[in-house]
């Protein structure tokens, strides 16, 4: 899947799910943090979001991340061939976020596939409420994980779990792509306002 049409299947999924919720574009803007002028221009496909303004999106209208890729599928088994993994690239990091289990009815988990290209950096990601956990298991290469200014470097087959109500970023220390999986817990479903964008 291209970028343009990514951007507009996102666009189309934020726009359904904010009018499924009766909410505004204002509305949403106020829960996310993210402006009105962007939140239009996503739902028009006519800018596709950063991960950081993906995930305030998501929590604006209460949802995971993967839930906001794809639509449920309310069914007991669910198979999913990688031809039809949604994968969302960041822009700006050019971060790979492969949604392991799109659509699939839960809102307590998320499982994605990280593909990080050599040298770059997630960025800062802001802390999630409260109960949220995060596990994750180096797949490929090396990875410095920064959690609230403390780091942890990650070889192949190193596992890390942390309390997410806090700043982390994450680092590819190689010369090569540094993939891992990453499994995020939620207490009691992922929706919560997100903080504001800076100015």
């Amino acid at each position: 899947m291209g970028e343009i049409e990514a951007a507009i299947q996102i666009g189309e999924r934020v726009r359904q799910l904010r009018r499924e919720r009766g909410l505004t574009l204002e509305a949403l803007a106020g829960r996310s943090g993210v402006s009105r002028a962007m939140l239009s221009k996503v739902e028009r496909g006519e800018r596709q979001p950063t991960l950081a303004t993906a995930v305030r999106i998501a929590a604006g209208l209460g949802v995971t991340l993967s839930q906001l890729m794809e639509a449920e599928r309310p069914r007991l088994v669910v198979h999913i061939p990688a031809s039809e993994r949604r994968v969302m690239t960041d822009p700006e990091s050019g971060l790979e976020r492969q949604h392991l289990f799109p659509g699939v009815p839960s809102d307590r988990l998320e499982f994605v596939r990280a593909v990080l290209p050599p040298g770059a950096s997630t960025g800062d990601f802001e802390p999630h409420q409260p109960g949220v956990e995060q596990y994750m298991l180096v797949e490929q290469g090396r990875l410095r994980a920064t959690l609230a200014g403390e780091t942890y470097e990650l070889a192949e087959g190193d596992a890390l779990f942390f309390a997410a109500d806090r700043p982390h970023r994450f680092d590819n220390l190689g010369d090569g792509p540094c993939s891992y999986y990453v499994v995020i817990s939620f207490p009691s479903g992922p929706g919560r306002p997100a903080p504001r964008e800076p100015a």
